[in-house]
């Protein structure tokens, strides 16, 4: 009877878990960071720029570097793709 009244009480919780995220992945949201994930890693070029874009899908794409002063505006069409100080992408993500 206790086992019943408890199961009934944390089954609907069990819907609400989230599973992790890939390291350095947004949600898929229509930016197409997931299309471009092998990009993690790589040190980011200009010439990079325009193939991304289309591999990802997106119109407008925005390189972040540490110290960067970026708008807080949420653009989910716009893919994000964040470096390290040396230039290497370290994570990917719409907005």
């Amino acid at each position: 009877m206790i086992r019943s009244t408890i199961l009934l009480a944390v089954l609907p919780l069990a819907a609400c878990v989230t599973t992790p995220k890939a390291q350095g992945l947004a949600d898929v949201s229509g930016c197409g960071d997931a299309k471009v994930a092998d990009l993690i890693g790589k040190r980011w070029t200009e010439a990079l720029r325009a193939p991304t874009q289309k591999r990802a899908g997106v119109r407008e794409l925005r390189v972040i570097a540490p110290g960067d002063a970026v708008t807080m505006d949420y653009r989910p069409d716009r893919l994000n793709i964040e470096t390290d100080a040396e230039g290497r992408v370290v994570r990917l993500k719409c907005g």
